[in-house]
């Protein structure tokens, strides 16, 4: 177990710095090879030219694409000085870097917002993983029934309804015709059951959607197992059918769906743009959206961060699961 925990933690440490180096080579390689003035970019059109100078200065535009990859990844670890046109900036570690629109670093708007999204993907995931896979199990197990075609027909409802439309939807009938949710956020210092009572609605309406895709996995996954030689093994040994399903079948069922939910939750926490925008959730998404409206390209750099290193610590988790749930994977 150690020797696969050390080699998926040094996967991980290779493809942290793929991704900084990607990141950075999509916003100051590509625009500048497609002939974009960068600083221009970074401090708006409206600037004046002496500004568009000073940020060309202080980010290092003029100095080897080397030097300036280097001087991004050193930020994000130990800070960095953006100095030029007669000032000096600095941006404490870890430096996602700095909007010299706002006058602000991008990190710590960023970690003032991110609570927000958290709560919002963890809560959101708990539902859909509950509610989703016993569906699909219950499916399986009752194939051909009226709750496997009712199930697989809500399922498919969630897959194919917007979440603006069921999250309007919800406002509608559960706040305003039937009035038992205001539908507003409360940070969760002020009031924790005013949280609760503002998240219930976005944690449904983004669950439902997730839910329906887990539920079609795992009932394709589930009935696909239970025909498989070793099931057919523990049921003629005489087990019951409950511990065929709970320690049998279930076990191998999880493999896919924990490798959708690395995915699904480590895209999340980068921000749900459209959940939050529809319940006005001052999360990393309503931020993101602002800053392309905007134009703050800095705070969409950091996002952008954000996103990729939830999902490549979220597969990290799943792949130390996958060795707890499966001893053969330490293997690999």
């Amino acid at each position: 177990m150690l020797a696969y925990l050390i080699r998926r933690l040094f996967a991980a440490a290779v493809m942290l710095v793929v991704i900084i180096l990607v990141v950075f080579g999509i916003f100051f390689l590509i625009p500048k090879w497609a002939g974009v003035d960068i600083a221009t970019s970074f401090v708006g059109k409206q600037a004046d030219p002496a500004s568009v100078e000073a940020v060309r200065q202080k980010l290092g535009l003029a100095d080897p694409v080397y030097s300036q990859a280097w001087e991004f990844f050193k930020g994000i670890f130990v800070g960095r000085t953006y100095s030029g046109g007669g000032d000096v900036t600095h941006c404490a570690a870890p430096c996602f870097g700095y909007s010299f629109r706002s006058e602000q670093a991008v990190w710590p708007v960023l970690t003032d917002r991110f609570p927000v999204t958290l709560g919002l993907a963890l809560g959101a995931a708990v539902l859909w993983l509950v509610f989703g896979v016993a569906a699909g199990v219950l499916s399986a197990l009752k194939r051909g029934s009226l709750w496997d075609r009712g199930a697989m027909l809500v399922a498919l409802s969630g897959v194919s309804l917007p979440i603006y439309f069921t999250g309007m939807l919800a406002l509608t009938v559960v706040s305003f015709k039937l009035d038992l949710l205001d539908g507003q956020f409360v940070p969760i210092s002020h009031s924790f059951s005013g949280w609760l009572g503002g998240m219930i609605l976005p944690w449904i309406t983004l669950a439902f959607l997730y839910a329906a895709m887990y539920a079609r996995i795992t009932r394709a996954t589930m009935m696909e197992i239970l025909g498989e030689d070793y099931i057919r093994t523990a049921r003629a040994k005489g087990l019951r059918e409950q511990v065929v399903i709970r320690k049998h079948a279930m076990r191998s069922t999880m493999t896919p769906i924990l490798t959708m939910l690395g995915m699904d939750l480590g895209a999340l926490i980068g921000g749900a743009i459209l959940t939050e925008t529809t319940f006005n959730l001052p999360g990393l998404g309503q931020k993101v959206l602002d800053a392309i409206k905007n134009q703050d390209l800095p705070f969409i750099l950091g996002v952008t961060l954000i996103t990729s290193l939830a999902v490549l610590i979220a597969n990290l988790v799943v792949d130390i699961l996958y060795a707890v749930i499966d001893p053969r994977v330490r293997l690999a």
